[in-house]
């Protein structure tokens, strides 16, 4: 007996509301299952050329292993205490600068700057409460971040999820592609497929630009030595995926600590700038054209509202599958609008379905006309996609009303 289209969405629908209960009640637990399938999907590509040069799965997933645990090992043990002492410093220095930066602006312009001015009162009690707190919110913002991560535990299981994950990628592919309904197995298929390349574009592509860029420009900064520079540039760096922002938001800080650090020797500023303006040129003619491509088919802005709904949310497991999630959504969406420009709500016509059967859609509430031979029986669409035989006399046609649009 057919499933009727109403049954299977049905079916679906309430898998889905499943899935979403699951990531509501168990968000904080899944938090390293979901990081270890990331990390599998992001290196199966890597795994797979290894495979290519003769290795065999096993081999190729031990030497990703042992390579990811030894570079994040060093980031754990050099970066993250470097971003911690600089973010601190930069709270304390925040204060210092106000005051150089209101120095010199009252004496250019006193009469808006002065020591009275509304707007240097306002400028003093911003400088006063981060003097006085801006350094303990910082070591609450850092703690709470570690609380949440619940980094142990996440060190832990992550790798080891993602190695088994790693190892036996390939399989569970082919398991799932054998129990995708028939129906739709085809449709699926192509789904998944546009899905990967979202995903592949700026998960494998654009995380590593901005990655590259991160290192870039913390590499750079540090060698100019610029304070704080190594913040600077992996903050630019990282938040280099919405377009311009990454940029102008580093080029401003860095630029304007570089006019409070090297105001006696101007071409360090001139070099701080310098390196911003190469770093757009890498990015826009090397980076990006050959790691992303034209586009990703994710969308900035549909991408930070991912990450803002599923992280309030499901918290930082939400952030973990607001993208892959973005980018399914996304795939969908151009999917319905497709099948809807050729439906009939949006032609206003009718379109043969099955012109071998004689089935023909009609729009709602008209009739659909099938022809049928002499004592010929001719199929007629029946509520719940069902067929209803109907006699039809020599050169007859069977007028038969399609509820709802249907056939």
């Amino acid at each position: 007996m057919a499933v009727s289209a109403r049954q299977q969405a049905q079916f679906w629908g309430i898998g889905l509301l499943v899935l979403v209960l699951v990531l509501w009640l168990l968000g904080s637990t899944l938090l390293p299952f979901l990081l270890g399938a990331g990390l599998a999907y992001f290196l199966d590509p890597i795994a797979d050329r290894l495979e290519d040069l003769g290795l065999s799965r096993v081999v190729a997933t031990s030497v990703i292993a042992i390579t990811v645990v030894l570079a994040f090992t060093a980031v754990l043990l050099f970066a993250v205490p470097a971003l911690i002492e600089q973010i601190q410093g930069l709270v304390v220095a925040i204060p210092t600068y106000i005051d150089q930066l209101t120095g010199f602006l009252g004496r250019r312009y006193p009469e808006i700057f002065g020591e009275h001015s509304l707007l240097m009162r306002n400028l003093g009690a911003i400088e006063a409460a981060l003097r006085d707190n801006g350094l303990t919110v910082a070591n609450q913002v850092l703690a709470g971040s570690l609380e949440v991560l619940n980094f142990i535990f996440l060190l832990v299981v992550a790798p080891v999820v993602a190695f088994y994950l790693l190892l036996d990628w390939d399989r569970m592919v082919g398991k799932v592609n054998a129990i995708l309904p028939r129906a739709h197995a085809p449709t699926i298929r192509r789904l998944a497929r546009e899905i990967d390349a979202v995903l592949a574009g700026f998960v494998r592509g654009q995380l590593t630009v901005c990655l590259v860029l991160g290192a870039y420009y913390a590499l750079a900064l540090m060698v100019v030595g610029l304070q704080f520079g190594f913040l600077i540039g992996m903050t630019a760096g990282l938040i280099a995926f919405i377009p311009y922002v990454g940029s102008v938001v580093g080029l401003t800080l860095s630029v304007g600590i570089a006019l409070f650090q090297f105001w006696d020797e101007k071409i360090w500023i001139l070099v701080t700038l310098g390196v911003f303006l190469f770093g757009q040129f890498v990015e826009g003619n090397i980076l990006q054209p050959n790691l992303v491509g034209k586009s990703v088919g994710l969308h900035p802005v549909w991408l930070l509202l991912a990450l803002s709904v599923f992280g309030a949310l499901f918290g930082f497991t939400g952030l973990l599958v607001a993208v892959p999630l973005a980018a399914a959504l996304g795939v969908l969406g151009r999917f319905l609008v497709a099948r809807y420009m050729e439906s009939p709500i949006y032609t206003g016509r009718a379109v043969a379905l099955d012109e071998s059967d004689g089935l023909v859609a009609a729009p709602y509430g008209d009739v659909g006309p099938v022809a049928a031979p002499h004592g010929d029986v001719a199929p007629v669409a029946a509520p719940h996609g069902d067929v209803g035989p109907v006699m039809v006399p020599h050169g007859g046609i069977a007028r038969v009303a399609a509820p709802d649009g249907e056939t």
